[in-house]
Formats: C-alpha cells, sequence, structure tokens
C-alpha cells in the first residue's frame, strides 16, 4: 500500500477516537467554556467567509460539513505523517504525538489565526486547550498505530 494512502486511513480512523475524546471531555467543560469546538467554529467561518457574509445552513448541513472537513483534515495530516515517521527518532506512538502536537500548534497557532478564521490557542482558555490537546494527543497515538499496522500489512518496514 502507498505510504500516503495508508497515512490517509490511518488519520481519517484515527479521527474517531479524537472525536469522541473530544466530545466527551467538552461534556465536562464549565457552561462558559463549553461554546462550540474548533472543528465547528473553523467550519462555520470558513463558509461565511466563502459566502462573503452569513453562512446560513441548517444545523444538520453544519454538523455535515463540520465532520467532513474535520476527518479531511485528519487524513490530510496522517497523509503527512506517514512518510516522516520512518524519520522520526521516536517510538512509533511517541513520534505520533509528537506529530500530533506540532499539527495542533501549527493549526491553532499558526495558519488558523493567520486566516482569520479563529483567534489563537492563546486567547482560548486554558481548559479548552487542553481538551484539544489532550483530543490532538489521542488523534497521534491512534494515527501512528494505524500507520504501523497497515505498513506490517503491506510489508513496508518502518524500523
Amino acid at each position: 500500500m502507498n505510504t500516503f494512502v495508508a497515512g490517509a486511513i490511518s488519520g481519517f480512523l484515527a479521527t474517531v477516537p479524537m472525536t469522541a475524546a473530544m466530545l466527551g471531555m467538552h461534556r465536562w467543560l464549565p457552561g462558559d467554556d463549553r461554546t462550540r469546538l474548533p472543528p465547528e467554529e473553523i467550519t462555520t467561518a470558513a463558509g461565511q467567509a466563502a459566502g462573503r457574509g452569513r453562512w446560513v445552513v441548517e444545523e444538520d448541513e453544519r454538523i455535515g460539513w463540520t465532520l467532513a472537513s474535520h476527518f479531511g483534515y485528519g487524513a490530510a495530516s496522517g497523509a503527512l505523517y506517514a512518510p516522516l515517521a520512518k524519520k522520526i527518532p521516536l517510538p512509533r506512538v511517541l513520534g505520533g504525538i509528537v506529530f500530533a502536537l506540532g499539527v495542533w500548534a501549527v493549526s491553532y497557532l499558526g495558519w488558523v489565526p493567520a486566516t482569520g478564521l479563529m483567534p489563537p490557542a492563546t486567547q482560548d482558555t486554558g481548559r479548552r486547550n487542553t481538551l484539544m490537546i489532550a483530543s490532538h494527543v489521542v488523534w497521534g497515538a491512534a494515527t501512528a498505530l494505524l500507520v504501523d499496522r497497515l505498513d506490517r500489512r503491506s510489508g513496508i518496514s518502518r524500523r
């Protein structure tokens, strides 16, 4: 199996436990912090930017767009991770977690605020940042394990 394809499949599938962790932790946040999660904020802001104004969609459609973009970003990030995995000089899962923390930093401190889709993570609460970082840790560990599993099935050696 192609390394990028294995990574994309792994990143897509790893978005399932990531999303479950994110939603589970979100329920435990105090009321002030229990606002829309970043994937929904980003998708809504992107929809508004594309429509040059208020993005008017039904809630189920907004959720569909949010899930599509969230899982798509997970797949794209996984495709980037897979070829790098063998170059990260760390144990598999730890390497996946470090990569995922990099994805979080590049996204929530970099391109997302740079595009105006959302303020930087430094302006969010510690609890919400902890939730998002923990969710990315789940994604990174799961992606690393899945890439490794697909590689072993395909006979690709990582180390």
